[in-house]
């Protein structure tokens, strides 16, 4: 059985241990999308995770509707990204790239133009943009004819990660956003080769990971997806076929590794009465499986134990915990988040929480 800080083989990556570090955004980033030298101070401090997954990084303007948030389509984002990226590997860390398209969680006002997803289903609350939070608008359904030039976007953002620096990338598929709406059916209308059974619903999360698997090596590439449960309005009718067809898409393309966020199931606050998809998904899915959502270390490892899971990632215990590798190893308290500078712009609540060294 795996100890949780034990290496592990992840792909291409060598991870000193199985506490990874899942993508959290935190809007640091500049206005036109570029990440900023404080980012880099920010990922250096979390260089003890096994891996880094980074914050969703835009792969276009069209797809990117978070203010702050940056992106991996120019030049001069290609160049902000390298000092992070250095900032890490100086440290002794590893990070992938997460690349993100929000789909129907984008507002017009961020990018100019109406928001895309699978259909014309309209995304419940509201959304994030420099002048504040609006309702979110209807979308219009992408073009089938518009697909390739959109699957493309991720494969030159995938070469611009690798690029920067970046070790990897990791195709955002969960949450909600524009993949997760085209493999559920809560959103996903279609009548085409996009839309129906699971098997063609999982079809643009399939050709989006071969493509970028083809440009980088599949072993360079991962998967994050969120399959039991509503998440930001998009949901299914049967996770569990759904969950069955993209471990049958995804095993064949032979993974660095794929994330599942899993809402839990106990009755807890924000919990889902839809199973984890994990144990369905670990008999047909071969590769390295990374599990996620509100892990503390008796449950991470008794994941492991069980031979479900070969890593876990933590999400905001790293925000405030810098080297939460060593505090989970040593049994150390964690330190509290300040939920109220989250997605503030400054230092505060981002690179000044203190390594366990200096807790008094």
């Amino acid at each position: 059985m795996a100890n949780l800080f034990e290496p592990v083989q992840l792909g291409a990556i060598h991870a000193p241990n199985r506490v990874l570090m899942a993508p959290l955004t935190r809007a640091r980033a500049t206005r036109d999308h570029v990440p900023t030298p404080i980012m880099a101070d920010y990922y250096r401090q979390r260089a003890s995770a096994g891996l880094i997954i980074s914050e969703g990084i835009g792969v276009s303007r069209q797809g990117l509707g978070w203010p702050y948030a940056a992106g991996l389509w120019s030049a001069e984002q290609v160049e902000g990204w390298k000092l992070v990226t250095a900032a890490v590997h100086e440290a002794g860390g590893r990070i992938f790239a997460q690349l993100w398209h929000m789909g129907r969680l984008v507002h017009s006002s961020m990018t100019g133009e109406q928001p895309i997803s699978s259909s014309p289903v309209t995304a419940p609350g509201h959304a994030h943009s420099y002048d504040g939070n609006k309702p979110y608008e209807q979308p219009r359904a992408l073009g089938i004819e518009e697909i390739p030039a959109l699957v493309q976007t991720y494969v030159t953002a995938a070469r611009n990660a690798i690029e920067a620096g970046f070790d990897g990338v990791q195709i955002h598929g969960a949450n909600g956003y524009l993949i997760d709406e085209f493999l559920r059916d809560g959103v996903n209308r279609r009548e085409d080769a996009y839309g129906g059974p699971p098997e063609n619903r999982v079809r643009l999360l399939r050709e989006i990971t071969q493509a970028v698997a083809d440009a980088i090596g599949a072993d360079r590439t991962a998967v994050r997806l969120s399959l039991n449960g509503d998440s930001q309005g998009t949901d299914d009718s049967d996770p569990a076929s759904l969950s069955l067809a993209v471990a049958q898409a995804l095993d064949p393309i032979g993974l660095a590794f794929l994330e599942l966020r899993e809402l839990r199931t106990d009755g807890t606050r924000g919990a889902s009465d839809v199973p984890r998809q994990s144990p369905l998904i670990r008999q047909h899915y071969r590769g390295p499986l990374v599990l996620n959502s509100d892990y503390d270390a008796a449950r991470a490892q008794a994941d492991l134990d069980s031979g479900l899971a070969q890593a876990i990632s933590f999400g905001r215990p790293f925000i405030s915990n810098p080297d939460l590798p060593e505090r989970l190893s040593t049994g150390a308290p964690l330190s509290p988040l300040r939920q109220e500078t989250l997605y503030t712009q400054g230092a505060e609540g981002y690179v000044d929480y203190p390594a366990l060294e200096k807790v008094a």
